[in-house]
Parts: structure tokens; sequence; C-alpha cells
């Protein structure tokens, strides 16, 4: 399923989201312009490697310079592909603007890289021997998504569904797309857990994210801002108008 909309109106401009997606562009572009090896250069010294931070002895064997932990914010700002940073970009978009309406621009921002954090600490604990560079937003935007179904899980969302060339469109309650998204990245995780060898998505990021995006955001709910979040002291919701509760 590929969200195409949702159906909780912004209330303000978001300006926290915009600049995150400006920033990622841009570094993005810039990577375009570096030859391969460079390009794994920086994925190794600006990503994050578990290994280098578990087994230092061997990562100053193998040359890693002294990080200061700058990758831990760093990392975010990577992508490994176009798919890579449009997917990240396009749910930034898609789901961030509501929660940057309830946290304010800067606190969002604060918000965004604290579930980044929360999301490759859980993914190291999972994969501390791993000498793989996680990059990507994925685990940012997987906190932003994790608000946003604990703040409007009866919103709507509208989702392509590509059957062979026949393009069909539903809507879904936001915590059923949003539940079926994390459920499937926790089933990957403790499959890829049993399993030996590499692996290229950092499944548990994902649910790191998540989870610290769902949990986070009851600190950083401004009081007064959730006008059309999902208010669980009323009995009857009309999600088609997340402004009407009865």
């Amino acid at each position: 399923m590929i969200p195409i909309r949702d159906n909780v109106p912004r209330v303000s401009t978001p300006y926290g989201v915009g600049l995150l997606i400006v920033i990622n562009a841009v570094i993005f572009f810039y990577t375009l312009t570096l030859n391969p090896g460079d390009l794994a250069l920086l994925y190794h010294v600006a990503g994050v490697v578990p290994a280098r931070f578990f087994a230092p002895d061997w990562a100053a064997w193998a040359g890693y310079p002294e990080s200061f932990g700058w990758p831990f914010i760093a990392y975010m700002f990577l992508h490994g592909g176009w798919l890579h940073v449009i997917m990240n970009m396009w749910m930034l978009w898609l789901f961030g603007d509501n929660i940057e309406d309830v946290t304010g621009h800067g606190r969002f921002v604060v918000f965004y890289l604290l579930c980044g954090l929360a999301a490759v600490v859980l993914h190291m604990m999972f994969e501390s021997e791993s000498v793989i560079p996680i990059v990507g937003a994925s685990g940012a935007v997987a906190g932003v998504m994790g608000a946003y179904v604990a703040l409007y899980p009866h919103g709507r969302v509208t989702v392509l569904v590509p059957i062979i060339i026949i393009p069909l469109f539903f809507q879904v309650p936001s915590f059923v797309f949003l539940g079926i998204w994390f459920l499937s990245q926790l089933a990957s995780g403790l499959s890829s857990s049993v399993q030996q060898g590499a692996h290229g998505v950092a499944w548990w990021a994902h649910v790191g994210g998540f989870i610290a995006g769902a949990l986070l955001i009851r600190w950083f709910k401004r009081p007064g801002s959730c006008t059309y979040c999902y208010n669980r002291n009323t009995r009857n919701y009309d999600p088609e108008r997340p402004d009407t509760f009865i």
C-alpha cells in the first residue's frame, strides 16, 4: 500500500518539515556527485556502523576516525538511492505537518532527531557486530508515523494498491495503515534476528523510531494545540470531519 494523502487538515505552515526535506535533498544531490569509493567512505564515516562503537579496537585498526558521536545525527541525512530518499521524504511530508502543528516548529525538529536517535540505538542493540553502515531518515520518519497514530488514530489515509496495471485507491483508518506497517517492520526484524548474514534494511531502526515517536509525543505536544486530535473521552468521532466531535 502506498499512502497518497490523509484527511487531517493542516493548521500551520510546516516550516520544520520543509527544512528537513530541503537539507535531505541538498545532501542527497551532493552524494550524486561522488564516485562510488568516496560515497562508500562517506557512508562509513558519517553513517552509523555498530561495530565501530562496540569494538573500538577493531574500529581503530580499520581506520575509522574519532567521531565524537556526530554520526548518530548525520546518518539521518544520508540516503542510499532515489527510492530511499523519495519514500522517506514523502512519508515525512504526508504525516509530519500534523505533528508539527501540535509541537511547534523548533520542537518538531528536536522530536524528529530524538526519534532518529532512538531508532539507531535499538538497531545497534540487535546488530552490535554489524560492519554495515546504517543511513537514512527512515527511523526518524517512523517516529513521526508513531506520533501520528497516537494523535490521529481515526484519521483516514488514502492508499494506492497497484494490482498488476490497475491502480486501486482505498481509504483506511490511519491506525490500520500504520499498524500494518509497524507489524510488518517488527516481523521483519524478528525474522532477520534469527537469520545469519547481512541485512540490507534496518528493520529494528524502524521499530525503535515508531515506538519512540508514539511515546515522546506526549511530552512534545503543546497544551491546547491538538485541535484535530482524537479525544479519547468522546464517544463518537467522525473521521470524514476530523474537527467534529459529537
